[in-house]
């Protein structure tokens, strides 16, 4: 995977391979907290 990375970095730069980077490992953060932000609506709704 190193040299993957090394590769990418080489090929496309600094700023973009970061971007990639930073994206892919926000994706994930991302889906759980909309994921709460569902089950927290459905949850008001439900004490109304």
């Amino acid at each position: 995977m190193n040299s993957e990375i090394q590769t990418l970095i080489a090929s496309v730069g600094f700023p973009i391979a970061l971007s990639m980077y930073l994206l892919v490992r926000i994706e994930g953060k991302l889906q759980i907290l909309s994921d709460s932000i569902n089950e927290l609506s459905k949850n008001i709704i439900s004490m109304k």
